[in-house]
């Protein structure tokens, strides 16, 4: 009926009633009056178009806020502007032929009511708010120059923890702090000189990093290390750098017996033999440094740890693999193509290949069952763990085992066709085929370590695992954006933007509440000014508990998923 109230954007209500009129021929055109209202003595006018269109004459009942009973809108001051309504009202009397054909066939008029809502004012917050903001006292000391005792008559609030390990901690007032830097230092430019000088000796503290860190093992070792860590020991002595020590002895002495039988016979495939040796045994020292790093401590500059020490240790070593072992195979196998030579007694290298191939089995062996054991650990088969690359080290030392062995066979064949036949070619073929199986080995290693570098997902079933412990709670309604990402050596990172119920949250605030208080400070509030006081009150209270709800989804997800190691729930 009123098309124009469906496009109307203000908060206002109508009350639209018809009421009986005489005849439009018995009274006087006029145009429809005005609707009027008005906020806390504030009016405003806006004409009411839509009576021409709907065919009834306008009649305005006025409503004020103010709190006073008079019906209509004040009275201007003398010398104040015409009104809306009089410039009508004159425009009106001025073309009333206007009226007369619009106004044909109206026998009703529409009462009209509005009711303005009040609102609270919105509040600008600048610069000076936010000097409300915590600061904790090794930012305080760190940022302002400031010691302990400076710290012990501020005013102190405890808040709830962001660390697992504690439940609450101290903060103070940021606009305190500030006060008490420039009582301390007396002017900013003072401050600023006093950090300017900090900063001098911190680098100067970095340019003898390596004497600091020195002193800093010293101390250690003299008052005891506070957090415990395995050692280089420990970790040699058990799972991946026990089976990384055990290959790098017996490679090192695999190339040393392999490399007199070269001499000794002057055959290419023991050459390149000899060469894979010395290859595995670079990379698996370099696979026992990896290991020795990876083992260490987060600091401020790598908050996530050393673990991808494994990874990178493995691409490098897959790249030697490459360069190294691939190819001077190929190109010692193609010089014997191009320059074939006459090769002495193969007895001893048969010998020593023998030796060989016990000893790469061995340790073949070695890594089989300590990677049986890791995927029966993490619930996988063994080709998962293997293609996976959960273990970088153990899977290099596997590969690489794997290679030497059928290396050992290829090279014991190609040797023996060319005991057989007298002819040299079959030997350089040897070397080749043992080169391109080092080219192959060293081309999966790059992937998978490449790969597990870049921060692939887990598996879906574990990321639904996940994500059903946390909608299956009361305070959650849903969890968007999951991302689950392998860190290396079984941690995973998750994250997800999570959709919680406000009123669990509220529900959960108010249980530790004592609700008699709650009723009567809501019965004192009767302006709009107690009202805002009470909803700030409760709602800072509101906020601190839907933390904490955070932290209790977050410490109960890692308890139910050792592997989580970081978990990072967003509120969305």
């Amino acid at each position: 009926m009123f098309p124009g109230l469906a496009h109307r954007p203000w908060h206002v209500f109508f009350r639209v009633s018809l009421q009986g009129r005489a005849p439009f021929s018995q009274r006087s055109p006029r145009l429809p009056q005005l609707c009027t209202g008005g906020v806390n003595g504030l009016w405003f006018s806006l004409p009411d178009c839509r009576v021409a269109s709907s065919g009834l004459l306008g009649k305005v009942q006025y409503y004020s806020t103010s709190g006073s009973s008079d019906d209509g809108p004040p009275k201007p001051a003398p010398g104040d502007a015409p009104s809306a309504e009089n410039v009508l009202s004159a425009a009106a009397k001025a073309t009333p032929a206007t009226a007369g054909p619009l106004s044909q066939g109206l026998t009703k008029a529409e009462t009209i009511q509005v009711k303005v809502r009040a609102v609270l004012k919105k509040r600008e917050y600048g610069a000076k708010y936010t000097q409300n903001n915590f600061i904790t006292a090794v930012r305080a000391m760190n940022e302002f120059c400031l010691k302990p005792s400076d710290l012990e008559n501020l005013r102190k609030i405890r808040r709830r923890s962001p660390h697992d390990d504690t439940e609450a901690f101290t903060v103070f007032l940021r606009s305190d702090v500030e006060a008490k830097a420039l009582e301390v230092w007396g002017s900013q430019e003072a401050l600023a000189r006093e950090r300017n000088l900090r900063k001098e000796v911190e680098r100067e503290y970095q340019e003898n990093i390596f004497r600091n860190q020195q002193l800093l093992k010293e101390y250690k070792d003299f008052w005891g290390n506070t957090k415990p860590r395995s050692g280089p020991r420990a970790t040699f002595l058990q799972g991946p750098g026990k089976v990384v020590m055990v290959a790098i002895c017996i490679n090192g002495l695999n190339f040393f017996f392999k490399l007199l039988a070269w001499v000794y016979t002057g055959s290419a495939s023991m050459f390149s033999e000899a060469i894979h040796s010395l290859a595995d045994t670079c990379n698996q020292a370099l696979l026992a440094l990896g290991i020795s790093q990876s083992v260490r401590n987060p600091d401020a500059g790598h908050p996530y740890g050393f673990t991808n020490m494994r990874y990178i240790a493995s691409l490098i070593s897959g790249v030697g693999i490459f360069m190294m072992g691939a190819g001077l195979s190929w190109y010692h196998g193609i010089m014997g193509l191009l320059h074939p030579a006459p090769m002495e007694s193969l007895l001893w290298a048969y010998c020593i290949l023998a030796g060989s191939l016990v000893s790469e089995g061995a340790t073949l062996l070695v890594a089989v069952n300590e990677i049986k054991r890791s995927a029966q650990l993490h619930e996988v088969s063994f080709y998962e763990y293997v293609m996976q690359s959960r273990d970088p080290s153990t899977n290099v030392v596997l590969l690489e085992d794997a290679a030497a062995v059928l290396g050992v066979i290829m090279a014991a064949g190609c040797m023996g066709l060319t005991s057989l036949t007298g002819n040299p070619y079959y030997d350089s073929l040897g070397s080749l085929g043992v080169g391109t199986l080092l080219g192959s080995v060293s081309a999966f290693l790059i992937y998978t370590n490449t790969e597990a570098l870049l921060g692939r997902s887990i598996q879906p079933e574990r990321v639904q695992k996940l994500t059903e412990f946390l909608e299956n709670d009361p305070a959650v309604r849903a969890i968007h954006d999951v991302k689950a990402t392998d860190l290396g050596m079984s941690k995973v990172r998750f994250k997800a933007e999570v959709d919680f119920d406000g009123r669990v949250v509220t529900r959960s605030y108010l249980e530790k509440q004592d609700i008699d208080q709650i009723l009567n400070e809501i019965q004192l509030v009767k302006t709009p000014e107690e009202l805002e006081s009470f909803m700030l009150k409760h709602g800072e209270n509101i906020i601190d508990t839907l933390g904490a709800e955070v932290d209790r989804l977050e410490k109960e997800l890692k308890h139910r998923n050792p592997e989580v190691r970081h978990v990072d729930l967003e509120i969305l």
